[in-house]
């Protein structure tokens, strides 16, 4: 299972975003991650663990897109690891 989010808008991304995959915790708990576009790049951020631990370690502060998605996983196949998230 897993959970997904997405937005598209004119308000700050990464608490959206951070905010929505809290919410969806529930449908996955091994890892997150979370991936945002600004002008033509796409930046990701993904590791093993809660959604507290992703926003513990993020380090896409400086990202101002206004485009982006969020996913949890819970680990039914493969170790939870951040090759994995």
């Amino acid at each position: 299972m897993c959970g997904i989010i997405g937005y598209y808008g004119t308000k700050e991304i990464k608490p959206i975003l951070l905010n929505g995959l809290k919410r969806l915790e529930y449908r996955g708990y091994d890892s997150a991650g979370i991936s945002i576009m600004e002008s033509s790049e796409i930046y990701t951020q993904k590791n093993a663990g809660n959604v507290s631990e992703l926003a513990k370690n993020l380090k896409l502060s400086e990202i101002q897109g206004k485009i982006g998605m969020g996913h949890t996983r819970w680990a039914t196949h493969g170790e939870p690891t951040d090759l994995n998230a």
